[in-house]
């Protein structure tokens, strides 16, 4: 991410309609990321979870553009207390902001700003919802969503690109979320799973993804709205910064997809689908902290080690036994550590900032300063987030029961079903009328179906 406050020269910029129209665009693209999260995890899920899993990345859509509005960006991009939060009168329901008013030191207006950081404090918490899928209950899942967002997301967005933040100031590099969005969203999914516990049936009964065009069609609209996502981090486009970092975001995601189907090809004998679609998300969420540091020949080598890495990290909650249910620790944790780590690798410093890797004659400043930023907050997420669920099990109850879970928690939570096939018996009217109707006990067979 772009710095976030600077103090303003004498020959303070002016609004340019060009960048302003950009970021425009750049948000918009990274709010249909959000449902595109939905059709991903959406497909990947047995068909009677499809409409849960959706609703609870949409849900976020709501909640937190609500919570940003009111505290939300005060907190992330304040006025800098403690290096810890931020807080700003002006910007609490962004009642105090002129509608020409620059974000401090770029040519943007400040709502312009606001509306580009809410759309990623929206898809965090719906990365989450992926490692919960088939057992929590809806309104603890709403509430969570509100309570992490306020403790823990806030409050690392101003750690990692709020002036004065702690990681800000000590130069770690996060061009785009690899600590705030993906470590931040992988170590969360981990810490309340492993308070929520297993699925009903986990490495028991098969929970193969139910539509994986469903999935396919995700991940594209992933790949497509992940440009506005990296691409506008740096808040404009004139020093061509943002192009190389959307160059290296299309060549990271390629390397990965292709790494992660050698890896399958070499381990399991066939090139999947689900993995051409999960390495391209492991290439991007690696290149996203990354991408504004390396050249495209770093990009490829950053993505084609997230995806061998992650391809081998979803295998780990067999081992382990914790029940991550649409692989967010594998892709999004691991992927988010890969990233942030190989900064202090590939930093050519010549990009972003004149920050050098380790390969680049930089020495180990940088890959220092990246692992205090991937570790801390990785532990703070964990720890915060599994407080969290537990004062919530405790309380109200995260899941649903092993009953409402295994007849389906989309007619539990939501009264739906994904799909309807009543319509769908084809041939019926064909039939010859003289035909015997069938026994009650095979019509009944055939309602509960």
């Amino acid at each position: 991410m772009a710095p976030a406050i600077t103090t303003l020269a004498a020959d303070a910029p002016e609004l340019s309609a060009a960048n302003t129209g950009f970021m425009l665009i750049c948000s918009a693209l990274v709010m249909l990321m959000t449902p595109a999260l939905a059709f991903f995890y959406g497909g990947m899920v047995r068909v009677k979870s499809t409409l849960n899993m959706l609703m609870m990345s949409f849900i976020s859509l709501g909640i937190v553009t609500i919570l940003w509005v009111l505290y939300g960006f005060s907190i992330a991009f304040g006025t800098d207390i403690g290096s810890v939060v931020g807080w700003s009168s002006e910007y609490v329901g962004l009642s105090g902001i002129g509608i020409t008013e620059l974000w401090d030191g770029y040519t943007i207006p400040v709502y312009v700003f606001a509306v580009f950081q809410l759309m990623f404090a929206i898809i965090t918490p719906a990365l989450i919802s992926g490692a919960l899928a088939d057992r929590v209950k809806f309104t603890a899942w709403a509430l969570f969503t509100a309570l992490w967002v306020t403790v823990v997301y806030f409050p690392v967005a101003h750690w990692v690109w709020g002036a004065g933040g702690w990681l800000f100031e000590m130069g770690v590099i996060d061009f785009a979320g690899g600590t705030a969005v993906h470590i931040n969203a992988g170590a969360a999914a981990l810490g309340v799973i492993l308070v929520i516990g297993k699925r009903v049936g986990f490495k028991k009964d098969p929970m193969r993804p139910h539509s994986l065009p469903l999935v396919m069609l995700g991940a594209g609209l992933l790949w497509f709205g992940w440009f506005g996502f990296n691409a506008g981090s740096w808040l404009g486009n004139d020093d061509g910064v943002g192009a190389v970092m959307f160059v290296n975001t299309q060549v990271a995601t390629a390397a990965a997809m292709l790494a992660w189907l050698f890896y399958e090809k070499v381990r399991h004998g066939a090139f999947t689908t689900l993995g051409a679609a999960s390495g391209a998300v492991a290439g991007l969420v690696a290149i996203t902290p990354a991408g504004g540091s390396c050249s495209p020949l770093g990009a490829i080598a950053i993505g084609a080690i997230a995806g061998l890495l992650c391809a081998m990290a979803v295998g780990l909650k067999y081992k382990f036994g914790y029940d991550d249910s649409l692989d967010v620790v594998g892709v999004h944790l691991v992927g988010g550590v890969v990233g942030s780590l190989l900064v202090g690798f590939f930093a050519t410093g010549g990009v972003q900032s004149d920050a050098k890797g380790l390969l680049y004659g930089g020495g180990v400043d940088q890959l220092v300063k990246q692992a205090i930023g991937v570790f801390s907050v990785l532990a703070y997420s964990l720890i915060a987030s599994a407080i969290l669920a537990f004062l919530i099990d405790k309380t109200m109850g995260m899941r649903v029961s092993e009953d409402d879970e295994v007849s389906g928690i989309d007619q539990v939570e939501h009264a739906e079903t994904a799909y309807d096939f009543s319509g769908a018996g084809g041939g019926a009217s064909s039939r010859s009328t003289s035909a015997a109707p069938a026994p009650a006990a095979q019509q009944t067979k055939k309602v509960d179906a």
